[in-house]
């Protein structure tokens, strides 16, 4: 063999080798990733629910009687106590229909006297059989009608001397007056479709909000049954419109024993001390609930990933990424999740880059983290 040929042939040789081992079957690559050993711990996070806030007691103030307004006694957002007038009512033709109705119950008692004279005078003539037991009975039955005359003569009184009070509109309770949308010359009426204002009792606050089935379930099974929930429940704050925490802690009063079967949720009553009458009756809010939990499940929510409004997180079984669903509290902490059911202690799941994970992907533990 010349030279020549000898090095076509060796250079033959590599390419061929070369092309055998570019087909040669590689190993698979895994992945690097964070990974988490799940671990109970003691947790501390909290609940927002949106909440409407309401007075003690919001009382609709509306007129008894009709005429117009002579007299307006309060201005708006003013502090009243019982009893305070409000408003009053023309009175002249209730003051005029009351001294009517005095002037019948005299008359009626004149009447009553008479008969009453006329009775005695016939029971006398009648002991002498002057006259007849007929005439006598007529005269006791005449003596009867009066007394009935008067009787109704009083209740008529009665009513007018009502009516005339009526006229003077006063406030209920202790509270704050709403707006006055009638003012000095406004005709008003028991029948009329708006209040002439409202009193709320604003010393103390009702703040309303709404749990679903499945919040009130965990509530539940947390501490034993609604009743020792509402024994047990820690203070809860209330966020205001601005974002700022009231600075006074309420409690939860009372849970619905009803669930609403339009909207699944049962409504939760709380109150809060008003002292500063910064709150006010019609405002929302949110109520914050803190949730104190013994060896919960505690996973960031970089751990997870949504379909279909499920929570998922990768565990790692055999080495692989295998997905499974979890249910989690609902809770407000941006980080982290309370999990329910799905995980449990021992169990190793991925802790991040979770969203470009696929189903099966081998899984190589950068670092390992106890929770």
């Amino acid at each position: 063999m010349t030279e020549k040929f000898v090095q076509t042939l060796l250079v033959g040789c590599c390419m061929t080798a070369a092309v055998s081992c570019s087909n040669a079957p590689t190993a698979p690559r895994v992945a690097e990733y964070e990974v988490l050993t799940i671990v109970p711990t003691d947790a501390q996070t909290q609940s927002n629910y949106s909440a409407t806030i309401r007075g003690r007691q919001d009382i609709d103030i509306y007129p008894q009687v009709s005429g117009f307004i002579s007299k307006l006694n309060v201005n708006e957002g003013e502090t009243v106590r019982p009893g305070q007038t409000l408003f009053i009512i023309d009175q002249v033709p209730y003051q005029a229909a009351l001294r009517t109705a005095e002037a019948n119950v005299d008359a009626a008692n004149a009447g009553v006297a008479t008969a009453q004279l006329t009775f005695d005078s016939k029971k006398e003539l009648f002991a002498k059989n002057v006259i007849s037991a007929y005439e006598l009975q007529t005269s006791e039955n005449a003596l009867l009608t009066a007394k009935a005359q008067l009787a109704q003569a009083e209740a008529q009184r009665v009513n007018a001397a009502n009516n005339l009070s009526y006229t003077v509109v006063k406030s209920p309770s202790h509270g704050v007056v709403g707006t006055l949308p009638y003012r000095v010359g406004a005709l008003v009426g028991p029948s009329m479709p708006q209040p002439l204002t409202t009193v709320s009792d604003n010393s103390d606050m009702y703040v309303y909000f709404s749990m679903n089935e499945s919040q009130l379930l965990n509530l539940t099974r947390r501490y034993g049954s609604v009743e020792k929930a509402l024994a047990s429940m820690p203070a809860i704050e209330l966020r205001l419109s601005d974002g700022s925490l009231y600075s006074e802690k309420g409690r939860i009063e009372t849970i619905s024993g009803v669930i609403d079967p339009s909207t699944g949720s049962v409504s939760l009553r709380a109150v809060f001390p008003n002292k500063g009458r910064l709150l006010h009756s019609g405002s929302t809010g949110n109520v914050v609930i803190p949730i104190e939990r013994k060896d919960a499940i505690v996973i960031p929510k970089a751990a997870t990933f949504e379909l279909q409004d499920k929570i998922y997180i990768y565990k790692i079984i055999d080495g692989k990424a295998t997905s499974e669903m979890v249910e989690v509290e609902n809770v407000s902490d941006p980080k982290t999740y309370i999990v329910d059911s799905g995980l449990v202690p021992g169990d190793v799941i991925v802790a991040e880059g979770v969203g470009l994970l696929r189903e099966g992907t081998p899984i190589q533990a950068k670092t390992v983290k106890e929770e």
